[in-house]
């Protein structure tokens, strides 16, 4: 296609699909520029394999994700993203209950530990691409009145390892080295970097 001058005119913008129900991927996406097409969330078996480490973990479930959205979708970018709270070689599970939330707490209060976050873009000629971030958090030791007050508010619920670090459990990290957005669900050095290679642009 030409332009009226007779130049190249911008290729047309690949339909991008976020393969992900999280408003906080979608606002972190917004932060760089990018709304997707459409949001059509994987229904995938997060449960981890024998054996499994953390990072291949989040790896083959942002790949599972992706695949699985990327059928439903073809000719579109799709991404998808998976965030994974690990101590040591433990995968942390993701808080639906005030039980679990404190036994994540609990062990989190006053040590390092990791923040996975793999992605995978399938392009529209099928080829998927994946890039990671780790992150290493450090809590302060929170106290029982703390961990009380920070149950008590509930935005714990549904997060991997029992906090939100977009939230009030920001003011208990006592130390952040890597990636922020990471550590909220989708790193966005990555995710620019993924979009870029894979030809998408903003309309």
């Amino acid at each position: 296609m030409t332009d009226a001058a007779g130049g190249n005119a911008h290729p047309a913008r690949l339909r991008l699909v976020l393969a992900s129900a999280s408003p906080r991927r979608l606002d972190l996406l917004a932060r760089i520029g990018v709304v997707p097409d459409a949001i059509d969330p994987a229904d995938c078996d997060e449960t981890p394999r024998k054996t499994e480490e953390p990072l291949p973990h989040a790896r083959r479930l942002a790949f599972d994700k992706a695949a699985l959205v990327a059928a439903r979708h073809p000719g579109a970018l799709v991404l998808a993203a998976d965030t994974v709270v690990a101590v040591g070689r433990r995968i942390l599970p993701k808080a639906e209950d005030v039980d679990t939330a404190r036994d994540c707490l609990t062990l989190l209060s006053g040590r390092r530990h990791r923040v996975h976050s793999a992605i995978t873009l399938i392009g529209a000629d099928g080829r998927a691409r994946h890039r990671a971030s780790t992150s290493i958090l450090a809590f302060k030791r929170l106290s029982p009145q703390e961990l009380d007050a920070y149950l008590a508010g509930g935005e714990w619920r549904g997060k991997a390892g029992g906090y939100a670090i977009q939230g009030f459990a920001e003011s208990l990290v006592r130390n952040l080295t890597g990636s922020h957005s990471g550590v909220m669900g989708l790193p966005l050095f990555e995710t620019r970097a993924l979009l870029e290679a894979a030809g998408w642009h903003r309309g």
